[in-house]
């Protein structure tokens, strides 16, 4: 049933995404999904609600539900799943965890994410990998205040990224791309050369007010591309 959750909410998110349906379009009526999926009433509306505090429909009393309009201008860029994209591509994906511990953040990291020095954090270290040939590598802050459960987590299944996806709505991100040169220590972890240009995200997220996640995730610039999703204001 878990996966059926997700496989529901792809297939919306997909469709929202490709602009197959616009700002506006109506979504199936809860009937008409448990019916197309074989699924509950219960897992529809959990999708559903999901994909309401993510900020892509808009649920309407009598009118039913629509994708959301956007409130001003604005730059979606899609939240990566790396085992998902693996599967939809039909390659060979694992993931290594070189690092773990709960331990305070500096300064500067509490600056970025709106918290007090010194708060302790899960800090993990993530190698991402697919057909053998390292992608990205994901250094990750997980507030154990909001999400207790990722301190007993062995993340042997799910990478972080994923798990998180799968079990905590943000309802807020943010997003910094930036360009940097791979220093050596970078340029092993990825197999490339030091000094090659890679592409580094900045990601955070929050749920409600309350911060969840922070992921930097370095990437060799000649093995991938970021894409966003622009809509003009209302």
């Amino acid at each position: 049933m878990k996966h059926l959750h997700q496989r529901i909410r792809d297939d919306i998110e997909a469709k929202i995404m490709s602009g197959e349906w616009p700002p506006g379009h109506r979504i199936p009526y809860e009937h008409e999904l448990m019916a197309e999926y074989g699924c509950s009433r219960m897992t529809v509306n959990k999708v559903l609600s999901t994909l309401a505090a993510n900020g892509l429909i808009t649920r309407r009393r009598r009118a039913g539900t629509v994708v959301a309009e956007p409130s001003n201008q604005q730059a979606v860029l899609q939240i990566q799943d790396f085992a998902l994209e693996a599967v939809r591509a039909g390659i060979d994906y694992h993931f290594k965890i070189l690092h773990r511990g709960v331990e305070p953040i500096d300064a500067a990291a509490a600056q970025r994410i709106g918290l007090s020095a010194g708060t302790k954090m899960l800090c993990l270290s993530t190698l991402h990998v697919m057909d053998n040939i390292p992608q990205a590598f994901e250094q990750r802050l997980i507030n154990l205040a909001t999400v207790p459960e990722a301190g007993e987590e062995p993340f042997t299944d799910d990478p972080p990224g994923t798990w998180l996806l799968r079990r905590v709505p943000w309802t807020d991100a943010e997003h910094i791309v930036r360009a940097v040169n791979a220093d050596s220590a970078m340029a092993k972890r990825l197999q490339i050369q030091s000094g090659s240009a890679c592409l580094v995200l900045e990601r955070r997220t929050w749920q409600a007010g309350a911060f969840v996640t922070e992921a930097r995730i370095t990437y060799p610039g000649d093995r991938h591309q970021l894409v966003g999703r622009f809509s003009p204001v209302a």
